[in-house]
């Protein structure tokens, strides 16, 4: 590295997103025509997971839409629910002052709390987790997943 030369210092990359709260809904879908939705890193998510799930809701949502069903809405008390609303500038803000939208992964932070005392930050995941799960084995029996008849 003796004869280096640095055409640039700083970062590696630039990440280019959209103003997602003032462009996109809950669905990842622009506010000015719903027809067009985005998913990734585009929108504002960070992480492969996060992408791969902003992708898993837009196809949810598209494919309920043309079949005719009401769109399946995953709460804030979800990982998929929370992060939507997070990037749509739903009610995620009322937990933190965010003058500017920033990229954010999926975190306990954006789910919305319990709602009572869970001693130990490890069992109070593990609570909201299991709330999470019950809620989405609950979503899964809506029509557009097919397992209307399953238990």
């Amino acid at each position: 590295l003796h004869d280096a030369q640095y055409l640039r210092y700083g970062v590696m990359h630039r990440n280019t997103y959209l103003d997602s709260p003032r462009l996109l809904d809950r669905y990842y879908r622009l506010k000015s025509d719903p027809r067009i939705a985005f998913a990734g890193q585009m929108t504002g998510v960070e992480g492969y997971v996060e992408s791969a799930a902003s992708g898993m809701l837009v196809g949810i949502e598209t494919a309920s839409r043309m079949l005719g069903f009401a769109p399946v809405d995953f709460p804030q008390e979800t990982a998929i629910g929370a992060l939507s609303l997070y990037i749509s500038g739903g009610s995620v803000a009322r937990f933190y002052y965010l003058p500017d939208f920033q990229p954010m992964n999926v975190n306990f932070g954006i789910i919305s709390p319990l709602g009572y005392r869970v001693k130990g930050k490890r069992n109070k995941n593990a609570e909201i987790s299991a709330r999470s799960l019950a809620i989405i084995e609950e979503l899964m029996k809506k029509e557009v997943f097919g397992c209307e008849n399953n238990s």
